[in-house]
């Protein structure tokens, strides 16, 4: 092994914590025994069970399915693990979101089939359908569709008690993060539903594991600190789901733990506003893309539907600091302006970090005009490694380098990390700027400021890189709706169908200006072509001004 492929090791794995490297060990050794013969029984209801989250429909009878854009069949035989190469696809295909569907029950009877077949095809500890994290959303979404007024087979009901004892005994403590989540979660829902001794084992279990994961994940300003706005989403759905069963099954959970549910959720419906654009929709930060969760609109829909104050996210709509997650929320006049100003993630779980710190998305008059690229893909190789990189975002790079060193599919090395972060108003601007020191390992030891001034009718973007032989390059990622004419070092002139009037984009210092065609990924599976407004410049300083 090379040196540097040793130190991107080194300064990957020196991160991780004691209990995720034995737990790999366990996870990767340990496959225990389990009984597949005692069912157990239900436990009894004791109020409403309310409707959870719609999903799109993924499941087309008889046999079609569609994830993340992507169509498959499945096989008349065995073709639960070999559809798909792409691993995400399987995932999906082992999750039964479907059952979630607006329109699922015109297809009650395909779906219960559907069920069944999955018991007879998928023998315990075989294939990815065992894997802890499709096993965990399964069984919430049997378990849903079954409170929804649905009658599980007795197969399939069984068959929830067999994957509930499998999960107990593989928790994913070697990922931790999201994961475990979903863990904990599935764990309190299948001690919930049946009951006995057992089922009251794996909800205390699940509870132990909750009461650690949201005192940690969720920050104190509300964000999900894998500081992904799509994560932040899926993990709200799952608070949302946990209140709804402690409403359906009052008295079964320890006393104040409903109200612990709903006043995080709260707060983290208010970090979704914060970090929503004007269209509704999530910006797009470490791993984001639309389609995965639900948007802002209807999980506070659900919200609602659980009796909890429609008004919790109105009230962070305009300028915020998220000082805990690291982003800033600017608005002014037509304009939202997100920006990055924090880590890339928790150090021992970078998994779903870009390199993208000290990037922005700007809205204008309710209409995206700077975007980050978007995530299309998971894996490895090198759609993913683009996508990942600092030239994928509205940012500065410095020569050919990453702010921070992303590599394979989920693994960080070096991290930028935020320094000087400061939020003020002045007058009637609004202003956040904040340096990071990823570039600190080229040559000449750089920093990177970057300060947003943002007024009513404009914006100006400053950035500053202390000395250093290579080039800058800063990159304004412009949304498919935007058109754009002219492009010189005097400026690049936007327009928009919606808009009252252009967008002027001037530079003021010397750099050379062009327009690149580009591509933004809003979906996982989706490819859109767009323009890219590029600056490049050698020397120190950068100003870039948008006036509308």
């Amino acid at each position: 092994m090379r040196p540097a492929e040793l130190g991107l090791y080194w300064h990957t794995l020196r991160h991780l914590r004691p209990v995720q490297v034995m737990g790999r060990v366990r996870h990767r050794f340990a496959f225990p025994s389990i009984d597949e013969r005692t069912p157990l029984a239900r436990r009894a209801a004791t109020g409403p069970w309310r409707a959870p989250l719609a999903r799109r429909q993924s499941y087309f009878p008889p046999g079609e399915f569609r994830f993340l854009n992507t169509a498959g069949r499945l096989a008349e035989r065995g073709g639960w693990t070999d559809v798909s190469p792409d691993k995400l696809w399987l995932y999906n295909l082992h999750y039964f979101d479907d059952l979630a569907a607006g329109d699922g029950p015109e297809r009650r009877d395909a779906q219960r089939a559907l069920m069944q077949r999955w018991v007879a095809e998928n023998p315990p500890r075989e294939g990815v359908g065992w894997d802890s994290y499709p096993v965990s959303l399964r069984l919430v979404n049997w378990t849903k569709w079954a409170l929804s007024g649905n009658t599980l087979p007795a197969d399939c009901e069984l068959s929830l008690v067999v994957q509930a004892r499998w999960l107990r005994r593989r928790l994913e403590w070697h990922l931790l993060g999201n994961h475990l989540l979903a863990n904990a979660k599935a764990l309190v829902f299948a001690g919930l539903y049946f009951d006995g001794p057992e089922a009251e084992e794996w909800l205390a279990a699940g509870l132990r594991v909750l009461g650690a994961q949201i005192a940690e994940q969720v920050l104190p300003d509300g964000g999900h600190f894998e500081l992904s706005p799509m994560y932040h989403a899926i993990a709200l759905e799952d608070v949302l789901d946990l209140i709804n069963a402690a409403d359906h099954w009052t008295g079964a959970l320890p006393p104040g733990t409903g109200e612990h549910w709903r006043s995080t959720a709260i707060r983290m419906l208010g970090w979704l506003a914060a970090m929503s654009h004007p269209d509704g929709e999530i910006a797009f930060f470490n791993d984001a893309a639309m389609g995965i969760s639900g948007n802002l609109g209807s999980l506070s829909d659900y919200a609602v539907r659980l009796g909890l104050d429609a008004r919790a996210g109105a009230g962070h709509s305009g300028s915020r600091l998220l000082p805990c997650s690291g982003y800033a929320r600017l608005a002014s006049g037509p304009a939202v302006l997100l920006a990055d100003v924090g880590p890339v993630g928790p150090d021992y779980l970078p998994g779903h970090a870009h390199a993208d710190t000290l990037s922005f998305e700007l809205s204008l008059f309710g209409e995206r005009v700077v975007v980050n690229s978007g995530t299309s893909c998971y894996g490895v190789g090198p759609q993913r490694l683009r996508e990942r990189g600092t030239a994928a975002h509205s940012a500065v790079q410095l020569g050919e380098a990453d702010s921070s060193e992303v590599w394979s599919g989920f693994r960080v090395a070096r991290r930028a990390r935020p320094v000087d972060r400061v939020n003020a108003r002045e007058g009637g601007t609004e202003v956040v700027e904040c340096s990071h020191d990823g570039y600190r390992r080229l040559p000449g030891a750089p920093l990177h400021r970057r300060c947003w001034r943002l007024r009513p009718d404009g914006l100006e973007v400053l950035d500053r890189i202390g000395p250093s032989p290579l080039l800058r390059t800063a990159r304004y990622f412009l949304h498919p709706g935007v058109r754009w004419r002219g492009a010189s070092p005097r400026g690049v002139t936007l327009g928009h169908a919606s808009w009252p009037r252009e967008v002027d984009v001037t530079f003021g210092e010397d750099c050379e200006v062009e327009v690149e065609e580009a591509e933004w990924h809003p979906e996982f599976g989706v490819s859109l072509s767009n323009a890219c407004i590029v600056a490049r410049f050698r020397g120190e300083r950068l100003a870039t001004r948008f006036d509308w």
